[in-house]
C-alpha cells in the first residue's frame, strides 16, 4: 500500500493500489487514531480481536522457550566451569526460538486473521472466523499445512529476536553483578530484573521489528504475495523503509511490560524452586 493511501481517510485507497487489487483495509494515523477508530467502527469487541490465540500462543511460546533455551543452556554448560559466552548465549537462544516456533506458528496465524477481520465491521455472522478453533479448522482445510505454516520463514529469522534479546538480558546480568562485585550468578531485586528485561527488549525489537511487518502480512488473508521477498519488495516500493516499522511504538508499549513481568515471575520462580530443591535433598 502507498504512501499516500496510508495517510488517507478511514477506507480511502488511490486508483494504484486499487489497480494492485488490494481490498479496502482501514487506515490509521497512529495508535489513538487506531484505537478510536477502531472502537467507533467495532466496539470493545474490536479492541480484543485475536486475544484467544494470543493468549495461548504467549503462554505456549514463554513456557516452551524457557523450556528448551534452559535444556540447551544446561547442555551446552555441562562440565564447564565459567559461564557462558555471549555468543553460546545467542545461539542457545536461537535454537530454542526455532523449536518454539515449529509448534506454535499456527497459533500465530489464526491471531493474526482474527484480528484482520475488519470487513465484517460490528456484525458477527459476516466475520469469516468464528474464534481461534474455528480459524484453525478453516484453514486447515482451504489451505492445509502450507496455510497453518504461512510466515515460517520470516518467523525463523525472528529467531534473531529473541537470541538477541537473552544475549543483552543475560550479558546485563553478568555486566552488573561485577561491577557490583558480585557472583556472577548473583540474585538481583526485581527492580534491577525489570531494567535489565526492558532494556533487552527494547534493544532487540528495534533491531529485528522488520520481520515481524513481514510475517503479518504473509499472513494476512486479504493479501496474496508469491513469498518473503516479494513482501519485501511491494512493502519496500509502495511504502519505504517506514512500511517495515509500521506500529513499532504500541508493538514496545505492548511487549515491553509483559516482558519485564515474565522475566521477574521466571526469575523468582526458579530461584525459589531451586532453593527448594536444595532444602530437599
Amino acid at each position: 500500500m502507498c504512501v499516500c493511501c496510508l495517510l488517507s481517510s478511514h477506507h480511502a485507497l488511490c486508483h494504484t493500489c486499487l489497480s494492485d487489487g488490494l481490498e479496502l483495509r482501514p487506515k490509521y494515523n497512529g495508535i489513538l487514531h487506531c484505537m478510536t477508530t477502531v472502537w467507533k467502527h467495532e466496539g470493545l469487541r474490536g479492541l480484543y480481536q485475536g486475544v484467544t490465540p494470543n493468549m495461548w500462543g504467549a503462554g505456549a511460546s514463554w513456557g516452551l522457550y524457557f523450556f528448551f533455551y534452559n535444556a540447551i543452556k544446561a547442555y551446552k554448560k555441562e562440565g564447564k566451569l565459567e559461564s557462558l559466552s555471549a555468543t553460546e548465549h545467542l545461539v542457545s537462544a536461537a535454537e530454542a526460538g526455532a523449536m518454539t516456533l515449529c509448534i506454535t506458528n499456527p497459533i500465530w496465524v489464526t491471531k493474526t486473521r482474527l484480528v484482520l477481520q475488519y470487513n465484517a465491521g460490528v456484525d458477527p455472522s459476516k466475520r469469516q472466523y468464528k474464534g481461534m478453533l474455528d480459524a484453525l479448522k478453516k484453514i486447515y482445510k482451504k489451505e492445509g499445512i502450507r496455510g497453518l505454516y504461512k510466515g515460517f520463514v520470516p518467523g525463523l529469522f525472528g529467531t534473531s529476536h529473541g537470541a538477541l534479546q537473552f544475549m543483552a538480558y543475560e550479558d546485563l546480568k553478568l555486566r552488573y553483578n561485577k561491577y557490583r562485585n558480585r557472583l556472577s550468578d548473583t540474585k538481583l531485586n526485581t527492580l534491577e530484573y525489570i531494567i535489565m528485561a526492558a532494556v533487552s527488549k527494547i534493544c532487540a525489537v528495534s533491531a529485528t521489528y522488520p520481520y515481524q511487518v513481514v510475517r503479518a502480512r504473509l499472513q494476512d488473508q486479504h493479501n496474496t504475495y508469491s513469498g518473503v521477498f516479494d513482501v519485501i519488495r511491494r512493502t519496500w516500493r509502495r511504502e519505504g523503509i517506514h512500511g517495515f516499522y509500521k506500529g513499532i511504538i504500541p508493538n514496545v508499549i505492548r511487549v515491553t511490560p509483559a516482558c519485564c513481568i515474565t522475566f521477574v515471575v521466571y526469575e523468582n520462580v526458579s530461584s525459589f524452586l531451586l532453593s527448594f530443591r536444595k532444602e530437599n535433598n
